[in-house]
């Protein structure tokens, strides 16, 4: 139950009313005043006082000041006239609920008017930013497109200055191409009347050795025709002999020296190693190199016939045994065919061979190739 404050002062002139309320230890904050045309209310726990005006007052400009343990309030009358009492007389408990609801309902409408009006002033402002925002966008579009119209204008100046100088350089090629084609046709003009000239005199060169005698002008052209006419070709046959090449460069080519030093050393080598080879009966010359015999394999392994392939390796290696390649590919071949072992040994023979050979030839070359095998 509230404890009702009862003693309050209050002075009035004739626009304003002062009302002094004294509450121990009233704070801003834990203070809640309610004031409407007719009503007034403080409600300050556990104290509450309130008052039903005699007369409407003007409470939207109505003052509260708080502070000192006491409320003052400074309420404008909405008409100027003294008021004979500050509460309104004879009111009892009904009329003062209705006073309270009707107090409330105004201030509900009040506040409602007042969300509607911050709403639609939100909106305006809302409205005011985004035309200003359109505007601002609209301008800096007018902008760009002027900014590009210009471009495109001075682009087409351009243009048009560069079309009006190909213009004139064209018509400058065009006149002097007809400056040419004159000069061209005058020289050809002055030609044909020297040619003309010419043909002239050499027509009446002609009609006066004519007068002079037409049996000594027949007898010259006879002996030059005598003179001019060939002798008809003998019959006969042109025999060829081509000169057989082991090697397919040509002739002019090659060097000769060396090529037949070179097939005479294979000869010799293939008889001092292999006279006991049956298998070299039947070949003729140029297939009883290893070269050849190599090449052949190549196809043979080309063509997925491997076994046919080995063969021709191992008739390459009987000649020669000191090419590695001829392992390499034969190990392939064993490799194709599920041989492992047998492409293994192969392999590693062409790398003994091919290691012999860089010891005698390339030594350095062979100690940096063991550094980078064993990752020293």
């Amino acid at each position: 139950m509230p404890l009702q404050v009862s003693d309050y002062t209050w002075q009035q002139t004739k626009t304003s009313v002062f009302i002094s309320v004294p509450l121990r230890g009233v704070s801003v904050r834990d203070a809640d005043v309610f004031c409407t045309e007719n009503y007034l209310k403080v409600n300050f726990p556990p104290f509450l006082f309130e008052v039903f005006l005699c007369a409407p007052i003007d409470d939207e400009n109505s003052k509260a000041k708080i502070g000192n343990d006491t409320i003052i309030f400074t309420l404008y009358k909405k008409e100027v006239a003294m008021w004979e009492t500050l509460s309104l007389p004879g009111v009892d408990k009904e009329m003062m609920q209705r006073i309270r609801e009707k107090s409330i309902l105004q201030a509900q409408e009040r506040a409602k008017e007042a969300t509607e009006a911050k709403a639609a002033a939100r909106r305006e402002d809302q409205k005011y930013a985004l035309n200003v925002m359109m505007q601002i966008e609209e301008e800096e579009r007018k902008k760009i497109e002027d900014m590009k119209e210009n471009e495109r204008m001075k682009a087409t100046k351009e243009l048009e200055a560069w079309k009006e100088c190909q213009r004139k350089a064209e018509e400058q090629k065009r006149i002097h191409r007809e400056e040419k084609f004159c000069e061209q046709e005058k020289q050809i003009e002055e030609e044909r009347k020297k040619f003309k000239h010419k043909s002239h005199t050499r027509i009446s060169a002609s009609r006066n050795l004519a007068t002079k005698g037409r049996n000594s002008e027949n007898i010259f052209l006879e002996k030059l025709k005598e003179n001019s006419i060939p002798a008809p070709r003998s019959v006969g046959s042109i025999k060829i002999n081509f000169t057989p090449r082991v090697f397919p460069t040509a002739l002019r080519e090659s060097q000769v020296a060396e090529e037949e030093e070179w097939l005479h050393k294979q000869a010799e080598a293939r008889r001092a190693l292999n006279t006991d080879i049956p298998e070299l009966s039947d070949l003729k010359e140029e297939e009883k190199n290893p070269e050849w015999l190599k090449d052949k394999g190549n196809k043979l392994f080309a063509t997925e016939n491997y076994l046919a392939a080995i063969n021709a390796y191992n008739l390459a290696i009987r000649l020669n045994n000191k090419i590695p390649l001829l392992y390499l590919n034969r190990a392939a071949c064993h490799l194709k065919l599920k041989n492992l072992h047998k492409a293994i040994e192969d392999s590693s023979k062409a790398y003994r061979i091919m290691k012999l050979h860089l010891r005698l030839t390339h030594p350095m070359k062979l100690y940096k190739m063991m550094l980078r095998r064993f990752g020293i």
